[in-house]
C-alpha cells in the first residue's frame, strides 16, 4: 500500500460544490502540506477558505517507503533512482506509482459520491504531479481540471504506447491541463517541465504552460 486509507481533508465552510485533490511532493506529509497551503493568503488577506467557501481540499496520505538512492524511508510515492533523471530505472517506479495511482482513483470515485467528476479538480507538485497525471492518464477519466507543479511525465514511454492503444477510454484528453515550473528550479530541472507539456500536447491534450524565470522549487 503507497498510501494511507483516509485522505487529510480541509476547506469547505459553506455548502460542498466542487473538489480539489491535491498530490504534494516526496518528504512531506498531507497534513503539513495542508497547513502550508492554508497559510497563504492574496494582497488583501484573503485565505483559501475565503476565496473559496465551497470547495473540499483532499490531501492524500502517503506512506513511507524505502528509497534505495536515499538510503532513507521518507514519504513517496514511488520510489526512483534520481528526479533530475526521471526517465531512468524506470522498472524502480513500476510497482509504487502503479499503486499510488489507484489509491489516487479510489479516492476520486470516493468524491463522486458528493460531486460529479465534472466539479473534481486534480492538483499534484513534483512527484505528486507525476503521480496524479499518470493515475489520469491510465485510468482515461475526465475531471474538471488539473493544475501540475514542478512536475515531469514519469514513464513516458509506457504512457505515450498506451494511449495510442485502439479502444482506449480516452475522455482524459479533453481535461484542461495548466502546468508551471520554474527556470531556477533546482530539484526538478525545468526541461523535465517542458517534456511534460510537450508530450501531453502531442496526445492532444489542452494544455497551458507557464514558465517563470524565478521561484525555485
Amino acid at each position: 500500500m503507497a498510501l494511507d486509507s483516509e485522505p487529510h481533508i480541509a476547506g469547505l465552510t459553506v455548502l460542498h460544490t466542487h473538489t480539489v485533490v491535491f498530490v504534494y511532493g516526496r518528504r512531506s506529509d498531507s497534513k503539513t502540506f495542508c497547513e502550508e497551503i492554508f497559510e497563504s493568503q492574496d494582497t488583501s488577506g484573503r485565505s483559501f477558505t475565503d476565496i473559496f467557501p465551497s470547495i473540499k481540499w483532499v490531501f492524500p496520505c502517503a506512506k513511507k517507503s524505502f528509497s534505495e538512492k536515499d538510503e532513507e524511508e521518507m514519504y513517496q510515492w514511488f520510489d526512483m533512482s534520481s528526479v533530475q533523471h526521471s526517465q531512468e530505472e524506470v522498472e524502480i517506479q513500476k510497482p509504487g506509482i502503479q499503486e499510488s495511482a489507484r489509491q489516487l482513483l479510489y479516492h476520486l470515485k470516493k468524491e463522486t459520491l458528493e460531486v460529479p467528476l465534472e466539479r473534481i479538480i486534480v492538483a499534484g507538485i513534483s512527484q505528486g504531479c507525476a503521480t496524479a497525471i499518470y493515475a489520469l492518464l491510465t485510468s482515461g477519466i475526465r475531471v474538471e481540471g488539473f493544475f501540475g507543479l514542478y512536475g515531469w511525465l514519469p514513464l513516458a514511454e509506457d504512457l505515450q504506447k498506451a494511449m495510442i492503444q485502439p479502444g482506449r477510454v480516452k475522455d482524459v484528453l479533453n481535461t484542461p491541463l495548466l502546468l508551471q515550473h520554474s527556470k531556477d528550479d533546482g530539484v526538478i530541472p525545468v526541461e523535465n517541465g517542458e517534456d511534460l507539456a510537450a508530450r501531453l500536447k502531442e496526445m492532444g491534450m489542452h494544455v497551458r504552460w507557464e514558465c517563470f524565470n524565478d521561484g525555485g522549487h
